[in-house]
């Protein structure tokens, strides 16, 4: 790399040495004694970076205990330690003594805080002393949420799972094949040998005690894998029911189907309720190899059941509902997320933000008697914060050029505390006070500034927002990204950015591998379009991408890339790449074959190559359903199967004339490696300049440090090979 970051002191320290030393050096290390020789932003200074998560209010407000995690290139993993601060942000103070990962904060009372550490849950008083451990389940616990009188907690546990795939002999304990039944035996990143379950343990002075399993006899997961936690339940006010989601199915149909249900169990009877569903619901017959989308599970008369995404219940402050986000249909897994809210004494479920025109992200009740709901949803670009009452009246907050996000009221009624985060700025804490009458008089304040003192060292790019005009007539947004010291007076190498999902927006995120400041760091000019398919322009847009991988959504990268080269001055159309994961990477592999040499180089990143191939590869497959329309060897597809399956890139390699980067987890089980290796090997076998970065212990993302610095190195040496 041309520019390196100098560290003073190793963020190494954190995980070696004596405990003595960690508390007499923990706060230099983290803030202090970070310099850059340079004002532009490196991988190492990115990796330097501490990242704010699990964050919560002491009940009357006055506290935030938060998490920050910070990451060792040299020893290639990270460290997780909790402050607290006051809730204006002032007197913040680290609370980790140990050298052992402190995660998952929650308030007792006012004065007591809950925590995990090495897989048990802990208690300590909220200036870190008086450390006592409460759980004795031999490192078992994978998440908590206590009742609201303390008496009990819900425990996230694993348990073995051999419904799919069969436990070995037991005179064979280092045989290492498996025996599989049914389909959804790999999720995400692993083989599926284990499940999580929610357990109700009693607490008393003497600890956490026994704990009942809410699902036992089921062969079900709670929370959903792949990426749930405990926001996925949630206790009701008095203490006596807990609110969760599950999809109660296993292998084939749990492969193909999106149905996950909010179910209420009731702690004193040991009863469950579904409150999607009636109790002689029954699903309709199905075929597994055609979407859903015409089936008759998504049939009007049948959506009343929720047969979509339900999840992330929580009940209101008054115990009289509780609410959730809900997608209207079932193996749509980009659906919109609405925001429902059922009546625990009527049975009625109203939707309140029918009038949003986009997803519901995350929601939090107001302590107010108005039963006002405050939620966080992208739109134009950018996710904002939102107010609906019962009555489905929505009014817009805030209206920041930014992305807010994980809303928790901070229990006196008034305030909600929320992450903010921007192309030129990592997530710090913010505590909003809404005004829903005035809502031009929201406050939002920054309590937390985690990185000052590495983003007071670099110099920041511009981002600016265009529209152009589309092939099918709309105007499309597309975001602009200039590299600091910008002169307008010269031409820069410039990079399309395709987006992933398909369906998730090109908002204000701030990403520690597709990163746009790093990229614009690097001397590069960024244009991010806002294509056809993703959420935040009317679901009429949102859902065009469906069917249709190859058609609006190419003309539309097509047609922010062409107005930003004939346009921008400044924009080299020379000297143009394009770059992406995902659905991003596929672009790439589809822009390969259809480019009219536009581009000088390509790079993607875990991205599909070969969709028959794809369709059965996946693990999820109600995607490949829904966005293919068939099997690839159903003989009665309809024209947008056909349309898919003879667009997939692989069988325009003819067409490829331009050098191309391919990169792979080999654990990436949504996306399987072997896509991105036949489109390296497709490359080279036509003598076309090419690189294969392949990881063995990745999945669909780059996690360890080494690895992500690894990552941002071979991107940059090779854009800069083929663009300047």
């Amino acid at each position: 790399m041309k520019k390196q970051l100098i560290l003073t002191a190793s963020l190494a320290l954190l995980f070696s040495g004596t405990i003595k030393a960690q508390q007499d050096m923990a706060k230099p290390i983290l803030k202090n004694h970070i310099k850059l020789n340079s004002d532009l932003m490196t991988p190492e200074a990115l990796w330097a970076m501490g990242r704010i998560s699990g964050y919560q209010a002491a009940p009357d407000g006055s506290k935030i205990v938060y998490q920050v995690g910070y990451y060792s290139v040299k020893n290639n993993k990270s460290h997780h330690v909790l402050y607290i601060m006051n809730a204006d942000g002032s007197n913040q103070t680290l609370l980790t003594k140990s050298a052992n990962n402190e995660t998952d904060a929650s308030w007792l009372d006012n004065n007591t805080i809950a925590f995990i550490s090495e897989g048990e849950i802990w208690s300590m008083k909220a200036d870190g002393t008086m450390r006592r451990q409460l759980s004795k389940t031999d490192g078992a616990v994978e998440g908590y949420k206590f009742s609201p009188d303390r008496k009990r907690v819900i425990i996230i546990k694993s348990m073995p799972f051999h419904e799919i795939i069969k436990e070995n002999p037991k005179d064979l304990p280092k045989a290492s094949g498996r025996l599989v039944t049914d389909l959804m035996y790999r999720h995400w990143d692993h083989y599926v040998e284990s499940i999580q379950h929610p357990f109700v343990a009693e607490v008393t002075e003497n600890g956490i005690q026994g704990g009942v399993d809410i699902l036992d006899g089921e062969p079900y997961e709670c929370p959903m894998e792949p990426f749930g936690g405990v926001e996925q339940l949630d206790w009701s006010v008095d203490s006596k029911c807990i609110a969760y989601t599950c999809r109660k199915k296993t292998g084939r149909a749990y492969s193909i189907s999106t149905d996950s249900d909010i179910y209420l169990y009731d702690v004193e009877n040991k009863t469950t309720k579904n409150l999607c569903k009636p109790a002689d619901y029954k699903e309709p017959p199905y075929d597994a190899t055609k979407t859903l989308r015409t089936q008759a599970v998504n049939r009007p008369e049948n959506l009343k059941n929720n047969p979509g995404y339900d999840q992330e219940p929580k009940f209101s402050p008054d115990g009289k509902y509780v609410a959730w986000k809900s997608m209207a249909r079932d193996g749509y897994e980009a659906d919109r997320n609405r925001l429902c809210v059922y009546n625990l004494a009527t049975g009625e479920k109203k939707y309140v933000t029918e009038s949003f025109d986009s997803d519901v992200d995350d929601f939090c009740w107001s302590d107010t008697k108005d039963a006002m709901i405050y939620f966080i949803g992208v739109w134009h670009g950018t996710i904002n914060m939102y107010a609906v009452n019962w009555k489905g009246e929505l009014k817009q907050l805030t209206n920041d050029c930014a992305d807010f996000g994980s809303l928790q009221m901070m229990n006196n009624g008034k305030q909600i505390l929320a992450e903010r985060h921007d192309y030129m700025a990592s997530a710090d804490l913010y505590v909003i006070t809404p005004n829903f009458k005035k809502p031009e008089k929201t406050d939002v304040k920054q309590i937390t500034e985690e990185n000052k003192h590495i983003f007071d060292q670099l110099e920041k790019g511009k981002v600016e927002q265009r529209w152009v005009k589309t092939t099918d007539g709309n105007m499309l947004l597309y975001w602009v990204v200039l590299p600091p010291h910008f002169d307008e007076t010269k031409k820069y190498p410039t990079l399309l950015f395709c987006e992933g999902g398909p369906q998730s927006p090109v908002s204000q995120f701030w990403s520690y591998r597709w990163n746009f400041m790093i990229m614009a760091s690097h001397g590069y000019v960024v244009v991010a379009p806002n294509r056809h398919g993703l959420p935040g322009f009317g679901s009429e847009w949102c859902e065009e991408i469906s069917g249709d991988w190859t058609g609006q959504c190419m003309d539309d990268y097509l047609a922010a890339i062409d107005d930003a080269a004939n346009n921008l001055p400044y924009v080299d159309k020379d000297r143009l790449g394009a770059v992406g994961a995902s659905f991003g990477g596929f672009s790439v592999y589809y822009l390969a074959g259809h480019h009219d040499k536009r581009f000088k180089c390509f790079i993607a990143h875990d991205g599909a190559f070969n969709l028959e191939g794809m369709y059965t590869e996946t693990e999820e497959n109600w995607f490949s359903n829904w966005e293919y329309d068939d099997a690839y060897w159903n003989k009665d597809q309809t024209a947008n199967a056909k349309k898919t399956y003879e667009n997939s890139p692989h069988k325009f390699i003819d067409k490829w004339d331009t050098p191309i980067l391919c990169i792979h987890g080999e654990k990436d089980y949504r996306i399987n490696a072997t896509q991105g290796m036949s489109a390296f090997n497709a490359a080279r076998m036509k003598g076309i300049e090419a690189q294969l970065l392949i990881f063995p212990d990745e999945n669909h993302w780059v996690l360890k440090p080494q690895n992500g610095i690894l990552w941002q190195r071979t991107f940059f040496n090779w854009l800069d090979r083929w663009l300047k």
